[in-house]
């Protein structure tokens, strides 16, 4: 990884995937501070992707914010950990700024269209903590064992049995290898704050 070029988006959104992942599951063990760094983090996304489709109402980008925190929050038991993370949070966000939209059309204040899920995380108003955080980095550190489980499960969304058959480890060598290598990348990310 060059500290010379600029990031590719595919690089961007694996950076993010893996350390809101990362963060997620151990807030889901109990880490109240993962849970902090994560809402943190994802508020930042989430306020520049709301900020983006709502050039025309500035003044309602903090109440979806919070509405679509509060129910990833309240949402955070159906996430199914052998699916990407961005994608459940995309989902969600999608469904609040609909409603938004919805309640805003009667009034016709509002005709703007909803793109696709990478546009929520390719950008954040939190960058600098992210550049401090260089995720694709964390994982290259990582012992093969962990990062390819991480990197075929958590990034590219293959399932355990694929990332198994394409890696020749076990299948509860992949799902060891996924858990290991998220709590070394959340100590590593721990140690680099």
């Amino acid at each position: 990884m060059s500290g010379d070029r600029p990031l590719e988006r595919s690089d961007l959104l694996a950076r993010v995937e893996v350390s809101l992942s990362t963060r997620f599951q151990l807030a889901q063990a109990g880490d109240a501070a993962a849970y902090r760094d994560f809402l943190e983090e994802l508020s930042g996304h989430l306020r520049a992707f709301l900020r983006h489709r709502l050039a025309q109402a500035p003044d309602d980008v903090e109440d979806i914010l919070q509405e679509t925190l509060l129910a990833i929050h309240n949402s955070r038991h159906t996430y199914r950990s052998d699916q990407p993370l961005t994608a459940w949070v995309y989902a969600i966000a999608r469904y609040k700024l609909m409603d938004f939209y919805r309640h805003h059309a009667r009034r016709g204040a509002l005709n703007l269209p909803l793109e696709a899920a990478d546009e929520l995380f390719a950008r954040s108003d939190t960058e600098p903590m992210q550049a401090r955080h260089d995720i694709g980095q964390l994982l290259e550190e990582l012992p093969a064992r962990h990062r390819l489980p991480i990197m075929h499960v958590k990034l590219r969304g293959l399932s355990v049995a694929e990332t198994a058959r394409l890696t020749g480890m076990s299948e509860s060598a992949v799902k060891v290898g996924v858990h290991r290598g998220l709590k070394a990348l959340a100590l590593k990310i721990r140690s680099a704050t």
